[in-house]
């Protein structure tokens, strides 16, 4: 870089360390030079990552460029990255492949399927790059115990069962991927003497050296580690893009949830002829007609409202989509400890649709009322419509465009909760109380995040309470109970963004009154990219002619 840095090098250069730091979300983005490469999850790895995150922080809070949003970007993702380093989870965190690197490894890397010889070179020398990075990643994990920076003793345990659970495969989901060629020859021989290999050999470290030293249930938050009160607070801004601090957002997520209990009655009455918010929780919970039946019908469900709402966008969206969302089933090794659902965005060059996933494990013991709010939130109008707008952007620098903002995207999501129903979504009133029960997961991920990470909660704590203000059943409250944990502050992004969405458009509905049209608004929300909070509000006071901070 130059010794004055545009806003968009700056962008540039950061993108190229976040890559860095995720070179498999950097392939499902389509940002070239790290397709070949696993993350150097060494000290020196993570000294390297540091060392650009704290270059570009201090060049753009002293740039005079014009582009104050691509600076906000850049200065919020330098300093979330600061943060996520100095936390040094990567020593402590284990078994949630959405946080953990070891089985982020093994959930996302079977997912990028190869197209082109170079990409299946590349997916080979990925496979040959496991033996060093579980061996580095093993070294952090030991250097965490001896430093008193243990995990939670349930975590290690259920690492180990993941990884179980990926050899047991047949095939394994690594050989699954289509190659051509002596490929395919080349990939079962690194795989019978080097991936397996080392994949047995972590294991056996997990059990010999890491299980025994874990944490209990009784101190599962980073409250419980030297430094992880101000680890904790780095990481809540992080995800929320605010300096809202933990207590406040304690108190938040108890006085939604208290609110919430009008609709409950309403809607109760509406669909079961039960007007009290308890008693039509506690319906909603044990009702056997309320669950699935099996996969086929989890999936279909999610199918129908998927297109139902792609049908609908253009009434409430100046720009929709021109890449498909498929509906899909979350890798069977994965169910046990992933989330109900999750997406992946579509390749820039169409060679990937976007993906929503929604688990199908242990099905018949998961609730079918929330099919449609999630199918909404994951794919349209919710995270598929953020990242395709986002992806088509021109002029817009890539970070902002690929890299993502929990608050941002996460708030944007479930604002589309809401607004599937102002869109006349929503199949019947079960329906809707599904929707209501996904505001008390949001608004009880406020109280539990803080809970278990700033005030010193219990794992029992946090399942005593999602079971008693939530509608969640006992295998989704275990695993959301353990995503929480390994996951600090990531849960505080739904809410709080979601809060900004709808504050913001009240503040332009009010300002324009009549002029008002939504499908400007959304435009206005998207066409930006992924924006901090702070950012964002900028953005609409600016479109509204008021006064920025």
């Amino acid at each position: 870089m130059s010794d004055q840095p545009t806003a968009a090098e700056l962008a540039d250069d950061l993108l190229d360390a976040l890559a860095a730091d995720m070179p498999l979300m950097a392939t499902f983005d389509n940002i070239p030079g790290y397709d070949h490469e696993l993350r150097d999850v060494s000290e020196a790895g993570d000294a390297r990552l540091r060392e650009r995150a704290v270059r570009a922080a201090e060049y753009a809070a002293r740039s005079t460029d014009p582009d104050r949003v691509t600076l906000g970007v850049v200065i919020h993702h330098a300093e979330a990255l600061l943060a996520r380093l100095d936390s040094r989870k990567i020593e402590f965190t284990l078994a949630d492949p959405m946080s953990a690197e070891g089985t982020g490894v093994l959930a996302w890397l079977p997912q990028l399927a190869p197209s082109g010889e170079q990409a299946e070179e590349d997916y080979l020398a990925r496979l040959e790059a496991i033996p060093g990075f579980f061996a580095a990643l093993a070294d952090r994990h030991r250097a965490g115990v001896e430093a008193g920076r243990t995990p939670v003793e349930r975590a290690v345990r259920n690492a180990i069962a993941h990884v179980d659970r990926f050899l047991a495969d047949e095939p394994n989901a690594l050989l699954v991927p289509p190659l051509t060629g002596d490929r395919v020859t080349r990939r079962e021989r690194l795989f019978t003497e080097k991936v397996r290999p080392a994949l047995v050999t972590y294991r056996e470290m997990l059990a010999r050296d890491i299980a025994g030293h874990g944490r209990p249930d009784e101190r599962p938050g980073l409250c419980w580690l030297d430094g992880g009160k101000e680890s904790y607070a780095g990481l809540v801004k992080t995800h929320t893009t605010t300096g809202i601090s933990p207590e406040e957002l304690h108190e938040t997520g108890l006085e939604i949830g208290r609110a919430l209990d009008e609709e409950y009655r309403r809607l109760g009455i509406a669909a079961f002829g039960e007007g009290d918010p308890a008693a039509v929780r506690h319906r909603l919970r044990t009702d056997p007609s309320l669950r699935w039946r099996d996969a086929d019908e989890m999936l279909t469900t999610a199918t129908e409202a998927v297109a139902r709402a792609t049908a609908a966008a253009p009434g409430w969206f100046r720009r929709t989509p021109s890449d498909d969302c498929v509906v899909l089933a979350v890798p069977e090794a994965d169910g046990p400890g992933a989330a109900q659902a999750y997406y992946m965005t579509p390749a820039a060059d169409g060679s990937r649709p976007g993906r929503y996933y929604t688990n199908t494990y242990r099905v018949t013991e998961r609730f079918r009322f929330i099919a449609e709010s999630v199918a909404f939130h994951e794919a349209v109008p919710g995270h598929h419509f953020q990242a395709c707008v986002a992806h088509g952007l021109s002029g817009v620098p890539r970070l902002r465009k690929l890299v993502p903002l929990s608050a941002f995207d996460e708030g944007w999501a479930l604002y589309t909760e809401r607004l599937a129903d102002e869109m006349g979504l929503y199949s019947d009133d079960v329906m809707r109380l599904g929707m209501v029960t996904e505001d008390s997961l949001r608004a009880a991920r406020l109280v539990v995040d803080t809970g278990l990470h700033a005030l010193g909660w219990t794992r029992q704590q946090c399942v005593d309470y999602l079971s008693e203000h939530c509608v969640l059943s006992d295998v989704e409250v275990e695993s959301e109970t353990d995503r929480y944990i390994e996951w600090p502050g990531q849960a505080l992004s739904y809410m709080t963004g979601r809060l900004e969405f709808q504050r913001l458009r009240a503040l332009a509905e009010k300002h324009l009154g009549e002029a008002f049209d939504i499908r400007d608004f959304h435009d206005v929300v998207l066409s930006h990219g992924q924006l901090p909070l702070p950012v964002l509000d900028d953005v609409v006071r600016e479109w509204l002619g008021l006064e920025t901070r």
